[in-house]
């Protein structure tokens, strides 16, 4: 049978999947990751999962396939695969909704200050005195970077709890309804709402910069959910230390798991552990096109969701 690499957690009906139709090892859960390593690489001919490097590859000479398990391949050393001609896959559309879904769970939890709240009345705060009043989104104007599948989504459920989208992109989009800008600075500067999920590339490497932070204000507020390498990490803790950035609502971060230890003590942010497609459905979907993917692959079928 086709020996193949898992290089990443994968859900168990994925990992169930793969063992019906291959030899299966699980280098996301090896005890000695180099041991095996050395001792299957010379077999291993596809990947499910990501994190695939330069120096992984190496190891890895029959290796023809990488079935990345999330939308974003950043994680891959794309030039070399390329380089090899080793193809990738990715797993777009199954994890629109649940990104979407929490992009705008995030937005209404800073909005309304949820996590704030709970701990409040956790703390016995109550007692003292009321909370305080704190803003809707309906009115507001949302700016998405990135009006792809997810940002699409993001728009259209934005427009239901009307609020006004605009957005900006690699290039203007002729069949959507929202009012386009050629800039990110420009976009920021007419929104209330910030919402980044681009594609984390070299190109979109710290898109929002300070100047896109100062466009979006003291009363602004960001939210990421692409990749934290696409924000000016250290200009945006700065800012909201300072009040010259009205909030931000993060589910990614530079370099996760470590956050920013000056974010932690700030009331005007929402923080959530890059869980943005972590839903059992979600995750359920995801393995399932990691597999249908691997398994087109040894059939000679055409890729069903190819990226490279």
């Amino acid at each position: 049978m086709t020996h193949i690499l898992i290089t990443q957690p994968q859900v168990k009906s994925c990992i169930d999947a793969l063992k019906e139709q291959f030899t299966v090892h699980n280098l996301a859960a090896a005890a000695n990751p180099e041991l095996l390593l050395r001792e299957v690489g010379t077999e291993i001919r596809g990947i499910a999962g990501g994190k695939v490097s330069a120096s992984l590859m190496e190891k890895l000479p029959r290796l023809e396939i990488i079935a990345v398990s999330g939308v974003g391949y950043d994680s891959v050393d794309v030039a070399t695969a390329r380089a090899r001609n080793i193809r990738i896959t990715n797993t777009p559309d199954v994890l629109t909704d649940a990104v979407a879904e929490l992009a705008i769970g995030m937005m209404i939890a800073l909005s309304r200050r949820i996590p704030q709240g709970d701990r409040f009345i956790r703390d016995g705060k109550w007692l003292d005195g009321a909370f305080g009043n704190w803003s809707e989104l309906k009115g507001k104007t949302l700016g998405i970077v990135g009006l792809g599948r997810i940002g699409k989504e993001i728009a259209k459920l934005a427009t239901a709890l009307k609020m006004q989208v605009v957005y900006h992109g690699r290039n203007r989009q002729p069949d959507q309804p929202y009012p386009y800008y050629d800039s990110v600075v420009a976009t920021a500067r007419a929104s209330d709402w910030l919402v980044v999920i681009a594609p984390g590339t070299a190109e979109t490497n710290r898109i929002i910069s300070r100047e896109v932070l100062e466009a979006l204000g003291p009363n602004g507020m960001l939210v990421n959910m692409a990749r934290g390498t696409m924000v000016d990490q250290d200009a945006m803790v700065e800012m909201l230390l300072s009040k010259q950035l009205g909030g931000a609502a993060l589910d990614v971060f530079e370099k996760e798991p470590a956050v920013p230890e000056a974010l932690l003590g700030l009331d005007n942010v929402v923080l959530s552990p890059h869980q943005g497609s972590r839903t059992d459905e979600t995750r359920a979907a995801v393995g399932d096109l990691v597999v249908a993917n691997l398994k087109a692959h040894f059939a000679g079928r055409p890729l069903v969701s190819p990226v490279v």
